[in-house]
């Protein structure tokens, strides 16, 4: 057997310790600049919008704090979409797309759970009263 070279060990050590992109995954699935995840989160996006469009038109029918309540909650999930668009973009780093996909995911259940039970007809304390 020949002996190796001493280029080509630093050649090989130099290409072994170059860190992976940031955005890279596992089996480069990179979320930055995909275009097919752009384009599920513009539908996504335009979808919610129209959602939460009709959720202003009921508000502004009904004016009741359940109707806002769920209007809030329609509008967190459009702004989920936006920091979707952001991060595929690649203006939002991925560590602060999680931290707001997550925290918007804990609003809008929260919002929703809240206006369920605070406007449900038939409270907790009217059951007591009514025997």
């Amino acid at each position: 057997m020949s002996p190796i070279p001493a280029t080509a060990v630093a050649t090989a050590a130099a290409t072994s310790t170059k860190a992976a992109p940031p955005t890279a995954t596992a089996g480069g699935w990179g979320v930055e600049g995909s275009l097919p995840l752009l384009g599920v989160v513009l539908v996504a996006g335009v979808g919610t919008g129209a959602l939460f469009l009709v959720s202003l038109v009921a508000y502004r029918r009904r004016r009741s704090a359940q109707y806002a309540l769920i209007s809030v909650a329609v509008g967190a999930l459009l702004a989920r979409s936006v920091v979707g668009a952001g991060t595929v973009l690649g203006v939002v780093p991925m560590p602060v797309h999680h931290f707001l996909e997550h925290g918007l995911d804990f609003a809008i259940a929260a919002l929703v759970l809240y206006a369920v039970y605070a406007h449900a007809p038939g409270s907790v304390g009217d059951d007591a009263s009514s025997d």
